[in-house]
């Protein structure tokens, strides 16, 4: 682990001046905090604002990157303005990457900046990651796979740095929560932000509400299914007011990349390749 930092450490002092895309997770801050350290003031942290993602997490992105002390530039891509985002297809990924990576890359350019560095790690190679041809297509860094870091290590490496979320939980698109096939709109990932937020709320970490129209199925983490069993009656309550008539709790728990496991193998290779 150690060894693959140092390498790191060699892969951003030979960067010059580079941008961030910075939303505040666990990887892209340890990205930022390496680069500072081996760049200084030759790094600007974009934070972007977006239909698909939480305010909060914008916000409290921005937040963490002046704690940090870096230079910040908030910008915003509108992504359900784009139909082949909209229509939520397996390869409507590499559609919303493209778009937030063709910003970066003018934003890149307007600002000196030699390369722009995103969070991804080794951990994202095992899963149906299309954005990965976007990123390459675009000329995208991933420094962390350069130094063959996964996320355990990075978490290790961020708790010795002492970065506040070290142990954050993995955030991802409000779009994933609804399956390939159904068009994404602003009803849906509203639906979808409230009852994840009302369940947060009841002191559950971890969770994921998966939207079915009017079915609701729920993950959090097996050692919590006791207590989402307890709270059952006002989960339902407030899921049914927001729209899902039915509720269900998946027995597997909280895992990611739960929307994938319905994809045929050749679906999957038609839209990475």
């Amino acid at each position: 682990m150690n060894e693959k930092n140092i390498k790191l450490g060699e892969v951003l002092s030979s960067m010059e001046r580079v941008m961030v895309a910075f939303s505040g997770g666990v990887d892209s801050t340890f990205v930022l905090k390496r680069a500072q350290q081996e760049l200084g003031d030759q790094v600007i942290a974009v934070v972007v604002a977006s239909e698909l993602f939480r305010d909060e997490e914008f916000d409290k992105a921005v937040k963490l990157a002046e704690n940090m002390g870096v230079q910040i530039l908030k910008t915003e891509i509108k992504e359900l303005k784009e139909e082949s985002i909209r229509a939520n297809n397996p390869d409507s990924w590499y559609f919303s990457k493209k778009l937030l990576y063709s910003h970066l890359n003018k934003l890149a350019v307007k600002h000196g900046c030699k390369y722009v560095l995103d969070g991804m790690i080794m951990d994202d190679l095992d899963d149906f990651r299309p954005g990965l041809k976007a990123r390459t297509e675009a000329g995208i860094r991933s420094v962390l796979q350069e130094a063959k870091l996964y996320k355990n290590e990075i978490r290790a490496l961020s708790k010795k740095l002492e970065l506040p979320v070290w142990n954050k939980p993995a955030s991802c698109s409000l779009a994933s929560r609804i399956p390939y096939g159904t068009k994404l709109d602003k009803r849906k990932i509203e639906q979808v932000d409230l009852a994840e937020r009302f369940i947060m709320e009841l002191g559950f970490k971890t969770v994921r509400v998966r939207h079915y129209g009017s079915m609701a199925r729920i993950e959090v983490l097996v050692e919590d299914m006791p207590r989402m069993v307890q709270n059952h009656e006002k989960i339902h309550q407030k899921l049914n007011e927001l729209g899902f008539a039915y509720c269900a709790l998946d027995l597997q728990g909280y895992r990611t990349g739960s929307m994938n496991e319905v994809l045929q193998e050749e679906v999957l290779e038609q839209a990475i390749s």
